[in-house]
């Protein structure tokens, strides 16, 4: 018995100890585990963990959208696209080919300014692996790589206007050259589709690329690009049964075309040699998108402070940022000192004086644009009855002819009010050099903060003063563009002074070819406010800095205002004012003139911007925008008509929304 209790107890003791040994380790497990759920526990859900996953979770629907959209039919998106707007209207190349239209003359296009793709050839020690690499157009993945680079490689030699030691960067040729500005931007893309409808292919169809950056006359110096435009049209012309060419110039490009056609007919070594009668026996129409004619004022602000309208408001959400050393780069001086390099910006600069763009108390366009109408679609191409009424007698009167003034009093007082210091005294000081340091060479460093001074003293400026405020901020810029181009009206146009290459591009300064049976159309968007004359201020930021801004805190004080952010609104197609597109085809040109002794036929047709109706519209069908409007359905239309063989009286003539003829009268141009 005494056995079996000691069993017993041995038994029970074991026990109790297997019980202690389990609560220990229960214990030293809980030691361990307590600390890791307190930590955990003690984790909050952070602002930073919210963006992570909704950036992760907008990513994630992004790409299994894209996957889907890429595996479907093809005809689901369009399913979804008629459901939501009805049924879609065919494309003009679809429609027209069903009218029974087919290739006709041959097409060339002379795209715009910054449209064009460039690519490198020859570049140093940074650039390496780029040969051949766009430089600029497609992805522009080199400016984000390597900005400092690429702003060197896109720069021209700042006396010369030609290439600089060491770098060789070229236009990209044939229709990929411009046919989209970068990946899903189309350019002359949706056009030449259009064309592809009814047959034209590449053979019928040819980009006259080229180095928008050059002046117009470089560009045959340095790459006999105007030589080259003229062998591809006599070629065009030859293996097409002789039918003329339809050419299609857009924006810049306008303005090219019309050096193009004076450097073609004059004698070698300056011309071609083409002779009077070449643009007779090889064009048929020239088309022009969205002309520049008589310049735009947003080059003067571009040159003036690398601004327009909208960077100018990017200034104003971000001061400071884009003026200083933010991450190494100081993007405006970058910008600047690069872009005055391109001479074919001065090309650009409004022409014909006070003449054309108003004086300090006038200007052509008076009041008669409502910056805050709202623009109603218009699905016609004829239809000019649903343009908004516009009440002009709530409407105040802008005075468009000072294109720069500094503060809005003086931009509204009348010109006996405004007390100004005499500029053309100043420009005779001797420039008082920055010494401060500066890492970026910009030409206000050498000018002083005198002349900056002076500049803004004299108050306001009209085109006609607007040159004196160029030449005396940047006297070597001028320089170089008085070289090549030209402002002014010609008094007497057999005057062999304009047999030079410098007056070509000027409308005013110029001959259209003696060819009768040729035709010019000016074809541009309206309904758009358009950039027109600046409010700016001096700027009290450092001295390595630009010294003049648009000064966005200036507005008009209603919503119909076409004062805005600083900035003069007119009408036009949000880049090119109507004005300049639209007179020479109005009056200059109009019938037998001076400017046009052969009399050749020019039409109007203008297109009322309507906005897209819905995201699914892209860029929109009825746009009038400056790039957009190369999508629109009724100007491609048009120009698809004209190269199968229609006319501008089988068109319907002019197609105008606007006052241009009103404003046309009102300018005093010798005809």
């Amino acid at each position: 018995m005494s056995f079996l209790r000691r069993r017993k107890g041995t038994d029970s003791s074991k026990s109790q100890n297997l019980r202690c040994n389990i609560v220990k380790e229960d214990e030293k497990n809980n030691l361990y585990e307590s600390p890791r759920k307190e930590s955990y526990n003690s984790k909050k859900w952070s602002c930073w963990d919210s963006c992570c996953w909704f950036i992760g979770f907008v990513c994630s629907v992004w790409w299994f959208l894209l996957l889907l959209y890429n595996t479907m039919p093809a005809s689901i998106p369009q399913y979804v696209t008629e459901a939501i707007t009805g049924p879609l209207t065919d494309p003009p190349g679809v429609k027209l080919r069903k009218e029974g239209l087919t290739v006709n003359h041959p097409v060339v296009f002379v795209p715009g300014i910054v449209t064009g793709g460039l690519e490198l050839w020859e570049g140093h020690q940074c650039a390496e692996g780029l040969f051949r690499k766009r430089l600029w157009g497609g992805s522009f993945g080199e400016l984000y790589k390597r900005p400092l680079c690429w702003a060197q490689h896109m720069s021209l030699d700042n006396e010369t206007g030609l290439d600089p030691p060491g770098i060789r960067v070229r236009p990209v040729s044939g229709l990929v050259a411009a046919d989209y500005f970068a990946a899903g931007y189309f350019v002359w893309a949706v056009l030449i589709a259009n064309l592809a409808q009814i047959g034209y292919e590449e053979k019928t169809m040819y980009m006259a690329a080229y180095d928008w950056r050059l002046s117009f006359q470089n560009t045959e110096v340095r790459d006999q690009t105007l030589s080259r435009i003229k062998s591809n049209i006599e070629l065009m012309v030859a293996t097409n049964g002789g039918k003329k060419v339809v050419v299609i110039p857009h924006s810049m490009g306008v303005l090219y075309f019309l050096h193009f056609m004076k450097w073609v007919e004059a004698p070698p070594p300056m011309g071609g040699g083409g002779g009077s009668e070449w643009c007779a026996k090889h064009i048929k129409a020239v088309m022009n998108i969205g002309g520049p004619f008589l310049g735009v004022p947003k080059s003067v602000s571009g040159l003036f402070s690398v601004e327009a309208r909208d960077i100018a408001i990017a200034r104003t959400f971000a001061p400071g940022f884009l003026d200083k050393d933010v991450f190494g780069l100081q993007t405006f001086q970058h910008l600047m000192r690069m872009t005055r390099t391109w001479d074919s910006t001065m090309s650009m600069i409004p022409k014909g004086g006070e003449t054309i763009w108003g004086g300090l108390d006038w200007s052509p366009e008076g009041s008669s644009f409502n910056c805050g109408a709202k623009t109603l679609r218009n699905n016609s191409i004829n239809n000019t009855d649903q343009i908004p009424n516009i009440n002009l007698a709530n409407m105040k009167n802008v005075n468009y002819g000072r294109i720069i003034s500094f503060g809005k009093d003086v931009a509204e007082a009348h010109s006996s009010k405004i007390e100004r210091v005499d500029l053309l005294d100043s420009m005779k000081a001797d420039m008082l050099a920055n010494l401060t340091n500066c890492d970026i060479w910009i030409e206000y460093h050498d000018i002083g903060d005198h002349r900056i001074k002076a500049a803004a003293d004299y108050k306001v400026y009209t085109a006609g003063s607007i040159l004196d405020l160029l030449h005396f901020v940047s006297p070597k810029l001028m320089a170089r563009g008085g070289a090549h181009f030209s402002y002014g009206i010609a008094d007497n146009l057999d005057d062999p002074k304009y047999q030079h290459y410098k007056y070509w591009s000027n409308p005013l300064e110029t001959k259209l070819p003696d060819a009768p049976d040729m035709e010019i159309y000016s074809m541009y968007g309206v309904g758009i406010p358009t950039e027109r004359a600046y409010v700016y201020k001096v700027t009290t930021a450092t001295d390595c800095s630009i010294p003049f801004q648009i000064d966005t805190s200036v507005e008009g004080g209603s919503e119909d205002s076409c004062l805005k952010g600083g900035v003069f609104s007119a009408d036009g197609d949000e880049t090119v004012p109507v004005l300049s597109a639209g007179l020479m085809a109005a009056k200059g040109w109009r019938g037998k003139t001076r400017f046009n002794p052969s009399g050749i036929p020019t039409y109007i047709r203008e297109y009322s911007h309507a906005p897209p109706a819905n995201l699914l519209e892209g860029r929109g069908t009825q746009s009038g925008a400056h790039v957009d409007i190369m999508g629109n359905f009724a100007l491609i239309e048009d120009i698809i008509r004209v190269a199968a063989g229609a006319t501008g009286k089988e068109l319907g003539g002019d197609h105008v929304y606007s006052d241009i003829f009103k404003w046309a009268e009102r300018i005093n141009l010798q005809l």
